[in-house]
């Protein structure tokens, strides 16, 4: 018979093994020596102890499943209650028992780590919807757009719910989406619809404006340019490879006409200087009559000098009022000259006036004579208002000779 601390084989080569509950028969063995036996039962007990090692290590370090724990559990603990193995089967059965209660404990972690992780997704796709319906109402297409984009692209990336709760989220996400496009379509349509109203218009706008680029009615053209440039900017924009085929045509037409008139008015303004420079001398001309002192040559000379004057084409507009002026100064003074030698040689405007003088000074010394009898009579109301009327027919009176005196006399 042969022995060790864990088990023995008898002299019938039955092997047992030592447990707590008492030997266990492993086995029979007739191959070779009791010895040999023990070794294999014990090479059979040191692969539980490996097979064991390894699943600890497993449950450690990897995701290893809690069924599939249990179930390899399960398996290596039949191999130890079967008592096919030489050694602390005790030891075995304490290892998996810790096991066990590592898996389990593992397992109701995972759960509450998955539950942790249910519990924030949920809280994050309660959020992309929150954000998803607010976008829906935006008008930032393109901002808004790419930002729905990067939602989905963040919603794919979480880990689902339960079914219920997840397709409920999930619906409310759509639909924001959806709003979100048809109010997006629906604004692009509109815009579409417009720009093509407006290319339309802009159409018509740039054939009138080649129309006109001809024109040499500079005023009016030019105005009527710029009600269409008006017109054009109130149209909106074209489509895009419509707009700037539109401009460049509206503009070319604009550029000829403006440039023909530059052309003109550049040729205009030249002449209109020297014109100035005319007028001006003549001005100058004019002025040396002044003071006047022979009426008939001076009127005579600026006759002239107007006739030369009016020979000379326009001057440019902002000098015009200058110059004008300077020669109606000149003619008001010569108009002066002629109206006071008028009034000085004219026998009957003299005679209007000599007699008028004499029936206001005639009225003056009658009032003189009643002021003094109303006085005297001690009539002071009739006196004060013969006074006042006085004063007014003294102040004709003095109208009266300043007008005589003009005549010479």
């Amino acid at each position: 018979m042969s022995s060790d601390p864990w088990g023995r084989v008898d002299e019938t080569g039955t092997v047992y093994v030592r447990t707590a509950e008492g030997e266990q028969v492993v086995g029979s063995w007739a191959a070779g020596s009791p010895e040999e036996a023990l070794a294999y039962f014990e090479r059979k007990y040191e692969g539980l102890v490996v097979e064991i090692g390894l699943l600890e290590k497993r449950v450690q370090t990897t995701d290893l499943s809690a069924k599939d724990a249990q179930t390899a559990i399960g398996h290596i603990r039949e191999q130890v209650d079967a008592h096919h193995a030489v050694g602390d089967l005790d030891a075995l059965r304490t290892r998996l028992d810790k096991l066990v209660k590592t898996v389990e404990s593992r397992r109701e972690e995972r759960k509450a780590q998955r539950a942790k992780q249910s519990d924030e997704a949920r809280k994050a796709k309660e959020d992309l919807v929150a954000e998803a319906e607010q976008l829906a109402a935006s008008d930032q297409w393109r901002v808004a757009g790419e930002r729905l984009r990067a939602l989905v692209d963040t919603w794919k990336g979480l880990p689902r719910l339960d079914r219920k709760s997840d397709d409920e989220l999930w619906h409310r996400f759509s639909h924001a989406r959806s709003a979100f496009s048809k109010r997006r379509k629906a604004h692009f349509a509109q815009l579409d619809a417009q720009r093509e109203d407006a290319r339309r218009i802009k159409e018509q706008l740039v054939a009138e404006a080649e129309a006109l680029s001809g024109s040499t009615d500079w005023g009016p053209t030019a105005a009527r340019y710029r009600d269409l440039m008006a017109d054009w900017k109130a149209a909106g924009r074209a489509q895009r490879e419509h707009e700037d085929e539109l401009w460049n045509r509206f503009r070319g037409a604009q550029d000829v006409f403006f440039a023909a008139r530059s052309s003109v008015f550049a040729e205009r303004d030249a002449e209109q200087g020297e014109n100035l420079k005319l007028k001006e001398g003549l001005a100058e001309e004019a002025e040396k009559l002044l003071p006047v002192g022979d009426l008939k040559s001076a009127r005579a000379a600026f006759r002239s000098i107007n006739e030369r004057w009016e020979a000379i084409g326009h001057v440019p507009r902002d000098a015009r009022p200058k110059v004008e002026g300077r020669m109606h100064a000149v003619e008001r003074a010569i108009q002066e000259a002629e109206e006071a030698e008028w009034r000085r040689t004219n026998p009957e405007a003299r005679a209007r006036a000599e007699g008028l003088t004499g029936q206001l000074q005639a009225a003056v010394d009658k009032l003189h004579g009643q002021i003094e009898q109303a006085r005297a009579q001690g009539n002071t109301a009739r006196a004060e208002k013969l006074e006042r009327e006085l004063e007014g027919r003294q102040a004709l009176l003095d109208q009266a000779l300043k007008g005589l005196h003009e005549f010479g006399g």
